[in-house]
């Protein structure tokens, strides 16, 4: 029955996940985690983690979190509550934790107000020329490979370059810069899974250093160089709230101007990929959206629910709450599941069907809050570049499956190789 959305009530075994989560991170699980979606939904709507707190994993119950007071994010006052306080000692976990994404009310309001909308209509059609000069020499570097070799990596010459040149002429960093922020970025995320290893943890150390030493001297020059961009006002804004305290002002700008950045690289490579990979995989799928381009923004939308680009977020409770009928203590921690609650089946009929028409809902942006601050701008990357290869290579299909980075958080896919 669970198949088509009826949803059994919660199971009281904690050990009946860990397979699951294995299989998850397995590379069967990354080409594919639907099949772990759908039998996580099968367990219940509110399924109990082996180290405690829950998954969440229907449609709704996910909006709830999302979008409700009650669910905060695990900041620093929530850290030291934990009894495994080492845990999030890790430099790597404190750097992301002073951030947007781990800030509650009233500093993520007060923050967050002062960034107001930072990609409105008006910026965005400014951005758009650029962007499009982005994607067409990055289309061209993609048909000489292609002409070169008969296949290329779409993930390597487009997916990763979009975005961080995007972000990068926004904030006015050089060019040359571009490749040791993707680096340093793709390692440092290793903090932020669930549950990140010794040694992962390690490599998000040393990422982390060298983000902050790059991202604080970027903050230092444009100091001493002011030009007209955004970092430029963001430092003019912070400096006259703390005129007094130019320290407090270079951590903000330091905080604000690194998770600006490295939130806008890896989630929107993986839309930008996955949008590729699922049209031009069916050649009629792709012939079809080519002469109906106006659905170009539902196929990203089905792109969107379908594979998000992170599997999971999490979020404590201010209270002591009911979740679903199931009673959860204030503190505790619920982990929401993007991927199962997208194919909720009760929210969007046959999910596992890939249907540009469809119309459907995800969450993958999040919501209330801390909806995606960059929601708009990937829209427009994604847009553009679907728009121009599916004009300029009306035969480009995958030479073979897409390749995933380990993870269990953030979802990533590390190549994907085209050809024509």
């Amino acid at each position: 029955m669970t198949a088509v959305g009826v949803i059994r009530g919660i199971t009281t075994d904690r050990r009946a996940v860990i397979p699951l989560l294995r299989r998850l991170r397995s590379d069967e699980g990354q080409a594919n985690p639907l099949p772990v979606w759908d039998e996580l939904r099968a367990l219940g709507e509110v399924v109990p983690a082996p180290w405690g707190g829950y998954f969440v994993t229907g449609f709704d119950t996910c909006s709830e979190i999302l979008r409700g007071r009650n669910w905060l994010v695990p900041d620093f006052a929530w850290q030291e509550r934990r009894s495994d306080m080492t845990r999030w000692q890790d430099p790597a976990t404190r750097e992301m934790t002073r951030t947007l994404s781990r800030l509650n009310p009233p500093e993520h309001t007060f923050r967050r107000r002062a960034l107001g909308n930072l990609f409105d209509r008006d910026t965005l059609e400014i951005m758009r020329p650029r962007i499009t000069a982005h994607v067409t020499g990055l289309l061209d570097r993609l048909d000489l490979a292609l002409r070169a070799h008969g296949e290329a990596d779409f993930v390597a010459t487009v997916g990763d370059q979009l975005p961080v040149h995007t972000v990068g002429q926004w904030l006015g960093i050089p060019a040359e810069h571009y490749p040791r922020i993707l680096d340093f970025t793709h390692r440092q995320v290793h903090a932020q899974e669930l549950i990140p290893t010794r040694s992962e943890l390690a490599i998000s150390a040393q990422a982390t250093l060298e983000m902050q030493d790059f991202f604080t001297g970027l903050v230092a020059h444009r100091r001493a160089h002011p030009g007209d961009d955004v970092l430029t006002g963001w430092i003019r804004y912070w400096d006259a709230q703390y005129p007094d305290d130019r320290a407090a002002a270079d951590q903000l700008l330091y905080d604000l101007t690194m998770f600006i950045t490295i939130a806008s690289l890896e989630t929107t490579t993986t839309l930008l990929t996955n949008a590729v990979w699922f049209v031009t995989q069916d050649p009629a799928r792709a012939d079809w959206l080519r002469r109906h381009p106006e659905h170009v923004d539902d196929a990203i939308d089905e792109a969107l629910r379908y594979d998000p680009p992170i599997h999971l977020n999490s979020r404590f409770a201010a209270d002591d709450t009911v979740l679903a009928g199931v009673p959860i203590a204030k503190d505790t921690t619920v982990h929401v599941l993007y991927g199962a609650a997208n194919h909720d089946p009760r929210r969007n009929p046959d999910p596992q069907v890939f249907d540009i028409r469809r119309k459907g809902g995800h969450l993958t942006f999040g919501g209330g809050a801390h909806y995606c601050l960059g929601t708009a701008l990937a829209r427009l990357e994604a847009r553009i570049l679907l728009t121009q290869l599916l004009d300029r290579f009306p035969t480009l299909r995958p030479a073979a499956g897409p390749t995933y980075a380990n993870r269990m958080v953030f979802r990533r896919l590390t190549s994907l190789k085209v050809t024509t």
